[in-house]
């Protein structure tokens, strides 16, 4: 991405962290912070974008779920070492931080298939073996990570900052790069106040954003911004469910980008290109045919809920979540994750379709 992602995130909605701090009422100095609710829904203010930042660090929604319970647990459990309502948000980015660069110490770094290797044939027979979901980047739903903004640059800067070719992307810096490029350019902070965050010096701070703003304009990931009530986007992702239900394969590639590439993790093939793609549909893939959409978002990008045919013969079954990339008003990008026993509930999709 070349050009500056700058979002002011703002707080997001309360949502209760009652279950967190049961039992921990003695241990709160209510003088400056008032009631217990009041500190716990202080607190949850900060979930979504928390859960924003440590998703474009960690490059799963699972994972940046976890960090930020694991950052709001340290939180209470430190609240009375805490200085001054002023720096709370500061206070918890720091913890978050730390949190992520510990996980990120030992795991390995996610990646998308088209980082493992060249683009395969149309023509296989076989997709490749399943790699351990600890290896990919993950979707994540947009209402769980985007703040609520009422600025509509805010808005689309922010979809932009959660789009998998960004986020996969910001999985090939190093994590303290990470960390200065996400604070500095998706969430507008301060060069000090990155340094004081990292406990580092200024100068630092400006040499790792320089680095990494330089590899992340050597990565591909230029795409059109969704926006829901574009009429023309409207009308494209219409006729893509039409074309894809349907299994009108020649309507359907009409609608592919010619560098369009198709995946689907976890297995490792991919493929670029309409007539590899088509070709993947009318055979190996054809087991797609009489599938039905439901439409979400997932990572600032039109998103649906694939359930193909049951083998009982009754209704429809989950089968993917397909998360789909625009360029130049035409689908650039087809991310077919299987992983549907986890993701189908994160994204409130039905467990099956009559």
């Amino acid at each position: 991405m070349t050009r500056s992602l700058r979002v002011v995130v703002t707080t997001g909605r309360p949502a209760g962290c009652q279950g967190l701090i049961a039992g921990s009422e003695e241990n709160l100095n209510s003088a400056r912070f008032g009631f217990v609710s009041d500190v716990a829904a202080q607190l949850e203010t900060f979930r979504p974008e928390l859960t924003g930042y440590c998703y474009r660090m960690l490059g799963s929604s699972f994972e940046a779920e976890d960090a930020v319970q694991d950052t709001m647990i340290r939180a209470w459990k430190g609240i009375d070492g805490f200085e001054g309502r002023s720096a709370l948000r500061s206070w918890l980015y720091r913890i978050a931080t730390n949190v992520c660069l510990t996980m990120l110490g030992s795991a390995q770094r996610r990646v998308r298939p088209m980082d493992l290797g060249p683009a395969g044939s149309g023509h296989a027979t076989h997709p490749g073996e399943p790699r351990p979901e600890e290896i990919w980047v993950g979707p994540v739903p947009d209402e769980r990570v985007l703040p609520e903004a009422s600025d509509p640059a805010n808005v689309i800067a922010a979809r932009e900052s959660i789009r998998l070719a960004f986020v996969a992307a910001l999985q090939h810096l190093p994590a303290k790069q990470r960390a200065v490029l996400i604070l500095r350019e998706v969430l507008a902070w301060s060069a000090q106040e990155v340094a004081e965050l990292l406990e580092t010096s200024v100068a630092s701070v400006n040499s790792a954003l320089q680095r990494a703003r330089a590899t992340i304009a050597a990565a591909d990931t230029a795409a059109d911004v969704y926006q829901p009530l574009d009429e023309e986007q409207k009308a494209l992702l219409g006729r893509y469910v039409q074309a894809f239900e349907a299994y009108d394969l020649t309507a359907l590639t009409a609608l592919l980008h010619e560098d369009a590439t198709l995946s689907m993790p976890p297995l490792p093939l991919w493929l670029r290109g309409p007539d590899d793609i088509t070709a993947w549909m009318e055979g190996t893939g054809s087991g797609c045919r009489g599938s039905r959409l439901v439409p979400v978002v997932a990572n600032g990008l039109p998103a649906f809920g694939q359930y193909r045919c049951s083998p009982s013969g009754s209704g429809h079954d989950p089968w993917a979540l397909i998360v789909l990339e625009i360029a130049n008003g035409r689908i650039s990008g087809v991310n077919n994750f299987l992983d549907t026993a986890t993701l189908f509930p994160l994204f409130g999709l039905p467990a099956h379709l009559d």
